[in-house]
């Protein structure tokens, strides 16, 4: 507990009181504000005109414009500083992942997701997606670590049954596969991939 109460007052004194919130808050709406009519130049503009690159909320929402107007290295340096200001957040990573999927640098999406993992143990998120890239990659050990301990998060999800019933298949796991599959099929009736693995098992 004491460990959290210093952490939030370290970020509250290096970044909350960082350059006048006061030009900050109207610098973010007018930024809101560009960006709902589609002029995300001028939503950029209206953030660059006050920045400050120890504020973190400002690289989290310039790498998300910058991504937006398909800027997508100048979204990654952003990105990368608010991770760099809060090594823990996890918003910042997801935010990383959208340049680096449209770069298609999918070695730098899995470290996201791994890092991920560290700080959230439980982001189903991450432990689906990067059960998918190591399935894609057939290292069906890795993938079944990732998908089942999403499956005992979530039960009776869909994406997790089916992908885990997929992952024994390919581990010579018919028993379980087949009691998967079948739940899949419980939650998704008449689904093509649950039913084609089925088929598979019998």
């Amino acid at each position: 507990m004491r460990n959290i109460a210093l952490s939030l007052a370290l970020f509250i004194s290096v970044h909350a009181f960082a350059g006048d919130p006061v030009k900050l808050r109207e610098a973010f709406k007018k930024s809101y504000v560009a960006e709902s009519r589609g002029d995300l130049a001028a939503s950029i503009k209206a953030l660059t005109d006050v920045y400050d690159d120890s504020d973190y909320g400002t690289n989290l929402r310039l790498g998300w414009l910058h991504y937006s107007a398909g800027a997508f290295t100048e979204s990654q340096g952003y990105y990368q500083k608010a991770i760099d200001l809060m090594p823990a957040s996890v918003e910042a990573r997801l935010g990383m992942l959208y340049p680096a999927v449209a770069l298609g640098q999918w070695d730098k999406v899995a470290r996201q997701y791994e890092e991920i993992l560290k700080v959230d143990p439980k982001n189903t998120k991450a432990l689906y997606n990067l059960g998918l890239i190591v399935y894609g990659k057939a290292q069906y050990d890795k993938a079944l670590t990732y998908f089942s301990t999403g499956l005992n998060l979530y039960p009776f999800d869909y994406d997790f049954n089916l992908m885990t019933a997929w992952t024994s298949y390919r581990m010579g796991k018919m028993r379980e596969a087949k009691v998967l599959f079948d739940k899949a099929l419980t939650i998704a009736p008449d689904d093509a991939s649950a039913l084609e693995g089925l088929e598979l098992v019998k």
